[in-house]
């Protein structure tokens, strides 16, 4: 059986726009994901809010990307997921579209050290829309956080071709919610995992 390491952050792990609450297994993409593979894979679930992918998160080492995802990086993992990104637009961080460029190159390298065979998928997070700024997290993303992610396709199609990865632009496969502009809403995972599910079966 081979296994699949779906490493990511609050779309992951399945956040709710409308409770904050975590949907179930069979509704967030991860586990849609597994039903759909059914024994053929293992699927590791690795979601956490807030995780950033490179930028040093206060919350601590499990929301910061590039430290804790080597200790998920196990010798048995045939594909890795990595979905995260979003985070990392927060005006907290005020990160550059170089700097971003250079640390999703980076994470992607901490991946080919520790599993070079392993196959890796990108996902480039969809645009965050413009209800995030009547929302909760208007606290933690601003208009500057908006632009930025209207870049991050090509950056994204930059890295996946320089480091050999698969790709897949969430912009063009789903939509965030529009009560906060930022997570899915039931439908959109399942738009994710079918897309997922294609490519890793060569259909996409």
């Amino acid at each position: 059986m081979k296994k699949i390491l779906c490493f990511g952050d609050s779309n992951t792990y399945g956040f709710i726009p409308s409770s904050g609450k975590r949907y179930d297994e069979n509704s967030r993409w991860s586990g849609i994901l597994k039903k759909l593979l059914r024994e053929e894979y293992e699927i590791i679930e690795a979601g956490c809010n807030n995780r950033t992918a490179f930028c040093d998160n206060p919350a601590g080492v499990n929301e910061t990307g590039y430290k804790v995802l080597p200790s998920l990086l196990t010798p048995d993992i045939d594909c890795v997921i990595l979905a995260v990104g979003i985070n990392d637009l927060q005006y907290l961080y005020n990160i550059s579209m170089k700097d971003y460029e250079s640390g999703l190159e980076n994470l992607i390298g901490l991946v080919r050290t520790k599993l070079p065979r392993a196959k890796i998928i990108l996902l480039s997070p969809s645009v965050i829309t413009e209800d995030i700024l009547n929302s909760y997290f208007a606290a933690m993303f601003d208009e500057t956080s908006i632009e930025k992610s209207k870049q991050l396709s090509a950056i994204y199609e930059r890295a996946a071709r320089k480091e050999n990865c698969k790709l897949l632009d969430l912009k063009k496969i789903a939509s965030p919610s529009k009560t906060d502009g930022l997570h899915y809403e039931k439908i959109e995972h399942i738009k994710i995992a079918n897309a997922i599910f294609d490519l890793i079966n060569h259909k996409g």
